[in-house]
Parts: structure tokens; sequence; C-alpha cells
């Protein structure tokens, strides 16, 4: 009786609801166009293709090979994995049978809202990782043989583990409050839910650092060295402050190196990777380090913290208002989009918007990526190390160095290493020459 209340509230908000969900959702969407023409590097364009191919020409033959043949071996996973995981999304939530599971769920219970919200919404979240597993095993089998991984199948299960265990926490209490806020206010709830979607991406962008992180990384200050005082250093240079420096113990899972600045204000960190102390000189790190202050100096993360709270709170309208689409919810086999059977329904949608706009995403993260590789060069004045540090990244991490266009407009959320070469090169021949640190 209660799904069929809500269905009737909901037809009952009249007009005036409605009218105002599409007032707010054009400009939801039109304070995101506006926010990523301003924040968004747009006129960070690669470098020119033929400094790319002298930079191409300038690695070993073998090293480029080893690279594609890296990419061949993970493509039939990935491109499985993504076909299997939309399917089954697909099947969920545009047939009756993600509404039978909620059902299902919450039966044991009396059928009561927030078993049906949490248990039963986390199952079909569950069910959607479930099927893409192998997948994830068959890239883990890639990695090993490659020699990527230096992680056992037990680390690699503790790993997904952690996984789920967030996945429950974070979504359990997302679909209750989702779903909370329908049945508190069945006419206005989208609204409310848009403000605490938005609040919520804030909220993680500032936690997921500081309580996240230690979930899967163990994080050691690095020991006082002439290199831990040259980062300090070139962070201070730069005017972004950090409270230290830390050693990320990578090595326990990958061979891959990296680094990357953590965290706002007090809690701003630079971060290390074992492997990249181990594999890279000092002059190398410092060039890895300097790209990564260039995103804290463009508050990079607070941009895509915006970004992406105006896209949460525009796809919560927007699954408001996909409920009127009767012959959607007919399918569906539920009455309401704003009851909890309609979980799997609200899944499928995200996951057919979230590929629609994975280019997109990719388009505007390597843009800000290459304006962070100019930062870097700008800061080191030192685009030979550049141009060598990204070379060693691309041999450690088994980089395909210049990747199939099609698949790098869809899939790359960074240049290139050719592009980034290249780079270093047109900067190098901006200022006639080798730079004088």
């Amino acid at each position: 009786m209660r799904r069929h209340r809500v269905a009737d509230d909901w037809r009952g908000a009249g007009v005036t609801s409605r009218t105002w969900a599409v007032v707010v959702l054009v400009v939801l969407v039109a304070a995101a166009a506006v926010a990523a023409a301003v924040l968004v590097p747009w006129r960070e364009a690669p470098a020119p293709r033929a400094d790319q191919l002298a930079a191409l020409q300038s690695l070993p033959v073998a090293q480029v090979a080893r690279g594609k043949e890296f990419a061949a071996a993970l493509r039939p996973g990935s491109y499985l994995s993504l076909a299997v995981g939309l399917a089954a999304a697909l099947v969920l939530g545009l047939t009756p049978l993600g509404a039978r599971i909620v059902t299902a769920v919450g039966r044991p219970f009396g059928g009561n809202w927030a078993a049906q919200a949490a248990l039963g919404g986390l199952v079909i979240v569950f069910i959607g990782s479930l099927v893409t597993l192998p997948f994830s095993a068959w890239r883990q089998v890639e990695l090993r043989r490659f020699g990527l991984s230096t992680q056992g199948w037990g680390g690699w299960a503790v790993d997904v583990l952690k996984g789920y265990g967030l996945t429950a926490v974070l979504g359990g209490v997302a679909l209750l409050g989702f779903y909370g806020l329908a049945r508190l206010s069945p006419r206005w709830w989208w609204a409310w839910g848009a403000a605490a979607a938005a609040g919520l991406v804030v909220l993680l962008s500032f936690a997921l650092p500081v309580l996240i992180e230690p979930v899967f990384n163990k994080f050691t200050p690095m020991p006082d060295s002439p290199l831990r005082t040259q980062l300090l250093a070139l962070a201070e240079r730069d005017g972004v402050p950090v409270s230290d420096v830390l050693v990320a113990d990578a090595s326990r899972r990958t061979n891959a190196v990296n680094a990357y600045v953590s965290g706002f204000g007090a809690t701003r960190r630079i971060v290390v990777f074992d492997t990249l102390l181990k594999q890279a000189d000092e002059g190398e790190v410092e060039s890895v380090v300097a790209h990564e202050l260039g995103h804290a100096k463009e508050n990079d993360v607070l941009s895509g913290t915006a970004l992406g709270a105006l896209g949460a709170a525009a796809a919560v309208v927007a699954v408001y208002l996909l409920g009127s689409w009767t012959g959607l919810l007919r399918r569906a086999g539920v009455d309401s989009i704003a009851e909890p059977r309609a979980i799997a329904l609200v899944l499928a949608v995200a996951a057919v918007a979230g590929l629609l706009s994975g280019p997109v995403q990719n388009l505007v993260s390597r843009r800000i990526e290459a304006r962070a590789d100019a930062h870097a060069l700008a800061l080191t004045r030192d685009p030979a190390t550049f141009e060598r540090m990204q070379a060693r990244l691309a041999a450690l991490n088994l980089s395909d160095v210049d990747p199939n266009p099609v698949e790098f407009a869809l899939f790359a959320s960074h240049p290139s290493t050719v592009q980034r070469m290249a780079a270093a090169i047109a900067f190098e021949r901006a200022h006639r020459g080798p730079v004088p640190r």
C-alpha cells in the first residue's frame, strides 16, 4: 500500500514541483557549463604532433612495443568488464528483476522501506560488482604476468573486501538518506536530495585523503634527507604550504611509480610511492612532485569538487524528472522512481549516464593534467629531466606511449607519454635551448 501512496503523492505534486525541478536542472547544468568554462584550462592543447613524433623516436623500440603488448593484453578484459557490467545494470534496472530482488531482501523485515533501501540496494550494487569480478581477476593475472603487480591473491582479495566494505558503509548511508528524504517530503525530495548529494561530494573530497587512503596504504614520514629538504623547499618556492612529506608502501602491491599531493590546508602533504624513490633519481622525483604541486597551486581538487557537486545535484533532479516516464517505470516493474524497489532502475540510468559522460570527463582531466605539466616545467625549469622522467614513468608503468586515438579519446585521463615529452621539447624550444634552473 505504501508503494501506491508514494506514487500518488508524486503524481499529485502537480505542475509546480516538476516545473521547479526543470528550472533548477537548467540552472544547475548552466552553472556546471560556466564552471567548466572558467575552471578547466581549455587552452592547454597537446604539443605539436611533430614534437610528439620526435619524442616517440627517442624512446627505445622495445619499450614502445612492451607498452603496446601490455595494453593489448588488458584490452579484452576491460571491454568485456564494461559490456558485462552495463548489461547487468540494464537487465536489473529495465526489467522487474531488480525490483523483485529488493522486495525479496526486504521481506524478512516485513517489507520495511529502510531494509529495502539499504540491504536491497546494496545487494543490487554487489550483484553488479560480482559479475565484473572475474574480469578484475583477469586484470590481476595480466599485471602479475607483466611484472607490474607484486601482490599475491590473498592481498588482492583483502583489497577487494575492503572496497566492498567501504561501498557497504557509504552506499548504505547514501541509500537510506535518499529514500528517507523521499518519504519525508514526497513532493520536494528532489530539492533536498540534490543539496544532500552535492554536500556528500564535498564531504568525501575532504574526507577521502584522511580517512580512506590509510585503509589501503601505510604512510610513514620521509626521513630527514636532502631529497625531503628539496621537496619542502620546492613547495615553499611554489607558494603551496605542505605539512609533511610521506612515503606510501606501494611496493606491497605494485611496481608502478607515482606521487601526489593530498589533503587541504593543515592536512596537505606530499605523498611519494616507495617505488618511485627506488627507481628514479632525485631530480626526477622533484619533477613528478612539481607536477602534483601544480594541481594544488591551481586548486584542481576544489575545482573538481565543485564540478562534481553540481553534477551530482543535477543527477538527482534528472532522476526525479524521469519519474514522469511511465513506460520506463512500467518496464522496471515499479510505480514510482522514489520507492526503494526502483533502486536498480536508478543505477541503470546512472550506468548509462556514466558511460556517455566518460569521454567528456576524460577530456577535462587531460586538460587539467596538461596544465600541471606546464606548471612543473615552469617551476623546475628543467625540461630535460621532465622529459626523462616521463620516459621512465612510461617504462616502469608499462604505458602505451602513443595510444590509438579513439581509445585515447574515450578512456585516457592523462596526456599520452609522447604528448608530455613533446611539452618539454616545446618548452625548451620556447626558451631557446636548455633552460638554466
